[in-house]
């Protein structure tokens, strides 16, 4: 996500999705049935150079000429599984919410009126081509959506606090496990509370899901917001389990233990924005 990257980097984190290459037609399925048997697949830190890099030209290039044709690759019971970066599509969808992250001084200063019209036209032109496009990767700055923790269990969190490029924070499970917490978490919802931006989000969230492979792989990736916290937040860093506790309590209608588990997770992430400020 070319802008997107270069406003996140390093602190965004991303929910992706990994389709086996049935889910590909041709001739894009043999392309990734090549590129997943290369012994040097790009990782997320490759992707935000990148985006960065186009961000250096004067003007800057928010949304890259020509699309990726890169990927992240996640080999499930040695089956290749593929993430498509699709970086020009999400870097289109990217500058549309620019407004709302940045004053306007800010934003025409890093990107020009000029420079932001003419990707909006060239996206408008390119969606009439393609209609049904949608991306593999949502991101998110400065924090998890609590919509995405619905999506995964405890269990299923993988924590390295050493590893090649820093600490890694994820979780990952079956796109049939991701669908099925969907569907329950709507229903506590709607049965417990009003109507909503916490139901509307976890309903835009299951439809995304649908568009992919019954078989695809979602996982949740901290990023770079391992990098926002320290590493005994990380480690101490319980979200999933949080949102799952809080849901199970208004469920058993329980509005206190509700309550008290939804502070807790606001509290944490309310740390890690304030850090965006004072940056």
């Amino acid at each position: 996500m070319a802008l997107a990257s270069s406003v996140t980097v390093p602190y965004g984190a991303y929910l992706r999705v990994y389709e086996p290459l049935a889910a590909f037609p041709e001739p894009e399925r043999s392309h990734w049935a090549r590129y997943a048997r290369r012994d040097d697949t790009p990782t997320a830190q490759d992707e935000q150079r990148k985006a960065l890099a186009d961000l250096l030209p004067t003007p800057p290039v928010p949304v890259p000429v020509h699309e990726s044709a890169d990927a992240f690759v996640a080999h499930i019971d040695d089956v290749p599984c593929i993430c498509p970066w699709r970086t020009r599509l999400r870097g289109w969808q990217a500058l549309q919410g620019l407004p709302e992250l940045l004053p306007a001084p800010v934003l025409d200063a890093a990107l020009p009126p000029v420079v932001r019209l003419q990707a909006a036209t060239d996206y408008e032109e390119w969606q009439e081509r393609n209609p049904d496009a949608r991306p593999w990767i949502r991101g998110a700055t400065w924090h998890v959506p609590v919509r995405w923790f619905v999506l995964f269990d405890d269990a299923e969190r993988e924590y390295v606090p050493k590893g090649a490029d820093g600490p890694l924070l994820r979780y990952r499970t079956p796109m049939v496990e991701a669908r099925r917490r969907v569907a329950r978490g709507l229903r506590t919802l709607r049965d417990t509370l009003e109507e909503g931006p916490l139901i509307d989000g976890l309903l835009d969230v299951g439809r995304w899901l649908e568009e992919f492979h019954p078989r695809s792989l979602v996982e949740l990736d901290y990023g770079g917001l391992v990098h926002a916290v320290s590493e005994r937040q990380l480690a101490e860093d319980r979200s999933a389990a949080e949102v799952a506790e809080g849901l199970a309590a208004l469920r058993d209608g329980d509005g206190e233990r509700a309550g008290a588990a939804y502070e807790k997770l606001s509290d944490r992430w309310r740390a890690v924005r304030d850090r965006q400020f004072s940056s």
